[in-house]
């Protein structure tokens, strides 16, 4: 069994915290509770709330986010509350006992066209997981992911990358989108009224080196691209079914380097977008501090 590690991550908002986990703690959606009555399902929240600084929680795929009341300071309780959560998490008991209802959860898969025609698009209202994952093949879907194998059965699907609410295939050269997507939609709707797990675990950081970011190592430039990335460009890319994530930035030559995942990765109009849009975007909010953006697998 794989070691649980928790790392503790600031919000922008200095009376929440996060505390991340390196394994999966519920399988997609949320959950939040305002006290420790709303907290019946989790024995977990319950404890958590029997510390009198603690105000609301918030458990979601793979982080516990807490606020606290100002009667303290999270640099004062912090590393306690971290404990806390690990031995709980050590012990092997249930995160959340999720009540599964008598009838099939009214489940809506919807298939949308994105600006690579090998890549279709398919948006649900289920929330599917809390951090982005891309499969390139079957072999690194079998090491984590139930719904990205079994949508690996489709002798067509070449890579998938999941998202919050929707999922991006990329299929072979062999068929067209027109004639198969319809199947699509309704195997993974099916899968999702199930409620089968969708994330098993999370991938190991080698998996996925290109996109995990060292938060504690960032240049305050890093962190500007960041945080201009995450509200201006990854919204409209994730409604073309895409995403895109910082890499790096180098300081000397004032290269930014970024992932293009789902229906970013190879499509024929990325490279404009990352030209014309994205870099011409940093270049006017970061006057003098970005030369040029490169995708590395774009």
């Amino acid at each position: 069994m794989e070691t649980i590690k928790i790392n503790i991550e600031q919000t922008t908002n200095e009376t929440i915290i996060k505390f991340v986990s390196n394994q999966i703690l519920i399988n997609g959606g949320s959950y939040e509770f305002n006290n420790v009555d709303e907290a019946k399902n989790s024995v977990l929240a319950q404890q958590l709330f029997y510390l009198p600084f603690v105000k609301k929680i918030f458990i979601t795929a793979n982080f516990i986010a807490i606020q606290r009341f100002d009667i303290v300071e999270w640099s004062d309780v912090q590393e306690e509350v971290k404990e806390q959560i690990k031995n709980y998490l050590q012990s092997g008991e249930t995160i959340i006992k999720e009540e599964r209802a008598s009838k099939k959860e009214a489940i809506e898969v919807y298939a949308e066209v994105t600006p690579n025609p090998a890549v279709m698009k398919f948006g649900t209202n289920k929330a599917l997981t809390q951090t982005d994952v891309e499969f390139k093949n079957i072999d690194e879907a079998s090491k984590s992911s139930p719904l990205a194998q079994a949508l690996y059965n489709f002798p067509f699907v070449k890579e998938i990358f999941i998202s919050e609410n929707y999922i991006s295939i990329t299929k072979f050269d062999m068929v067209e989108w027109n004639d198969i997507y319809q199947e699509v939609r309704t195997f993974i709707r099916a899968y999702l009224q199930e409620g089968k797990t969708i994330i098993a675990e999370l991938l190991k950081a080698e998996a996925q080196n290109s996109t995990v970011i060292v938060q504690e190592n960032l240049s305050e430039t890093s962190e500007k691209i960041i945080s201009i990335l995450d509200e201006y460009i990854k919204p409209a890319v994730a409604s073309d079914g895409g995403n895109i994530a910082f890499q790096s930035y180098d300081e000397e030559s004032k290269q930014v380097k970024v992932v293009l995942q789902g229906a970013c990765s190879g499509c024929p109009s990325s490279t404009i977008t990352l030209k014309n849009g994205i870099e011409t975007m940093l270049k006017e909010m970061l006057p003098n501090q970005i030369n040029e953006v490169v995708a590395i697998n774009g």
